[in-house]
Order: C-alpha cells, then structure tokens, then sequence
C-alpha cells in the first residue's frame, strides 16, 4: 500500500480579537461537518457489529426448509422444519369470511419400512390449529395445540392463541414449521432408513354440517399438502 502523506500549511494567522459573530459562524460550520461525518460513517459502523452465531443457523435452516423436510436432533428429541406452500379451497375460504371456525390438523409420522413385514410406526405426532375471523374487528384468530380443540379453541393441553390482520398473514403462520419435535431419539432404530411422512389437512369432522355434505365424494379435498422423506437413522445420531 502506497503511504500518502499530507501536510497543510496556513498562509493567513489568526488576529488576535476574535470576532464574536465570527467565532459562533466556525462553531456551526464544525458542528455541521461533525454531523455529516457521523452520518455518513454509522453505516460502516453497522458494518462491523458482530453476528450472533445463532443467527446463520437459523437463517440457514430457514432456507433447507423451503427445499423439504429437514430433521435435526437436538440433545434427547429429533425436531422437524419445513416450509409448506398450499392454498385454501374457495369454499373454506368463503366460510372463513362468513364468520365460520375451521379446524386444521398438521401430523408427522416416522416409520420403518420392513419387506418381510408389515411396516412399524416409530413415532407419529399431531398438531391441531383453529383459524376464525371476526367480521367486526376484521382480526384473525390462530389458536394451536397438541390435543384437539373445541368451538372456543380450548383443548385438552395448552392452546396457544395468536391474532393476525390478514388472511395472508395467518396462512403463512401455518405453513412455517420450526424446530419442531416429532420423536425422541430413543424411539429410533439403531441403523436403517426411516420414512418419515408430513401431511396437512382440514379437519372435515370439525366443519359445520351443510359443509361437509358439500365435501362427500372428494376423499382429496381436505388435504392440502403431503410430502414424503427417507432419512438415515445415523445422520440423526
């Protein structure tokens, strides 16, 4: 690197009396470049703020899950992450609008696939969801829990209720799949493959009468996405 050197000579002195009004004038013009300086140089400085390390991981996670199933063990429990893209039927979505509750149900399962046998479900966890809108508030409303929830999104465990502005905003909740817990390591075989299975579903049983005989003879309809993914048992250890 090519060292520059430069030096600056003043051809003028200062007079002895300082002029007042001269004086706050310098004082505004150093004020003024000392701010511009600041505001220029702050970017730089957010620069150089280090990262948390927890921050890569969960972006990199974020990004394997929009390409599929991505299971990762985590001390004693093996946790899923996924990133579902599906979109409701026009007449769920009609019934949200109308005030009506639907009940979804999201269910992982693990399980070993056997040719001399039938095959063995290793683990199998279920997550239930209840999506409402209130037509006076124009508010959304996510309740979520392990066990099933009734008419007021209370179940057997703990539901968890979180409020949305938009229908956009409360689908893509529900698609987002985090580091959640589907087995336990030691549910899982020593060696082999595993096909572990993540579906997403409205729950029929729970829709208003007229609606589900509007369903019958469509076995396809309330599934909204499926997937299917082999994952070796050593990888998770």
């Amino acid at each position: 690197m090519v060292q520059v050197i430069t030096t600056v000579s003043f051809t003028r002195s200062l007079p002895k009396r300082i002029d007042p009004g001269r004086a706050a004038t310098r004082c505004g013009a150093v004020l003024l470049a000392s701010a511009l300086w600041l505001g220029a140089a702050a970017p730089v400085w957010a620069q150089t703020v280090a990262v948390p390390e927890a921050v890569p991981a969960v972006a990199e996670l974020s990004a394997e899950a929009d390409s599929g199933l991505v299971l990762r063990s985590t001390g004693e429990v093996v946790q899923l992450s996924a990133a579902l893209h599906f979109e409701l039927p026009t007449l769920v979505e009609d019934a949200l609008y109308k005030g009506i509750p639907v009940h979804f149900v999201q269910s992982a399962s693990m399980v070993s696939e056997r040719w001399y046998w039938s095959d063995k479900l290793v683990a199998q966890v279920e997550r239930h969801m209840r999506l409402s809108y209130q037509p006076l508030t124009r508010r959304w409303r996510l309740y979520s829990s392990s066990t099933p929830l009734n008419e007021r999104g209370q179940g057997g465990g703990v539901a968890l209720g979180v409020g949305f502005d938009s229908l956009d905003d409360a689908l893509q909740a529900m698609q987002r799949i985090t580091r959640w817990t589907v087995a336990e390591l030691s549910q899982l075989p020593g060696s082999g493959e595993l096909l572990v299975a993540l579906q997403m579903r409205i729950d029929v049983a729970q829709l208003p009468r007229p609606l589900q005989i509007g369903t019958l003879g469509r076995k396809s309809w309330s599934v909204l996405e499926s997937r299917e993914q082999r994952v070796d048992v050593q990888a998770l250890r």
